[in-house]
């Protein structure tokens, strides 16, 4: 299982398709940045995705481009999503750090458990840039006693939202609903 939070679908399709890959991107150069002091391999992808960066800017957001109200709440709405799982990285990546220290334990002694010998590719898992599999998850779940919703994402796109609640309201079931609380996005 992976989440949206990494940049992997990004890298994949070569370009920045719509806001919300923006405001990843942005988050993922600053990420890119402090993790290229440390490998340099890292400058090329982050040079790559600066150029995607500009060119989405360039396009959608110029002075020709016609900005409507919908595009701004668009971009509001993605800045969102993108702060909310960037804060989501941050306090996972807190959670397993504070419980590796209590057990004197450092990230590349998680990284042998999980059978990731490579620092910098535990580097990526930690910070966002890769994602982590659902072992991984589930490893660091039982040997650090960290509660899975901690781990895993559980907030849903509206896109989402909007397909669950129409399936569900055509299923027609007064046995099946859900309150907004189960949907809350932010």
């Amino acid at each position: 299982m992976t989440t949206k939070l990494d940049i992997s679908d990004l890298l994949e399709h070569g370009k920045i398709q719509n806001e919300l890959d923006l405001e990843r991107a942005m988050i993922a150069d600053r990420r890119l940045r402090v993790l290229s002091k440390e490998d340099p391999k890292y400058k090329v992808l982050r040079k790559k995705l600066r150029d995607w960066i500009e060119d989405y800017e360039n396009k959608n957001w110029s002075t020709n481009s016609k900005i409507s109200e919908e595009k701004i709440q668009d971009s509001d709405l993605a800045e969102l999503i993108a702060e909310r799982e960037r804060q989501f990285i941050q306090n996972r990546k807190g959670l397993i750090r504070k419980k590796l220290k209590n057990l004197n334990l450092t990230q590349q002694d998680l990284g042998s458990v999980l059978g990731h010998n490579s620092k910098s590719y535990m580097s990526e898992l930690m910070n966002g840039m890769s994602p982590f599999s659902l072992k991984d998850l589930i490893v660091i779940n039982r040997l650090l006693k960290i509660e899975l919703s901690d781990l895993i994402p559980t907030f849903l796109p509206e896109s989402d939202q909007v397909r669950i609640k129409t399936s569900i309201d055509k299923l027609d079931n007064p046995k099946l609903k859900l309150s907004q609380d189960d949907f809350k996005l932010l």
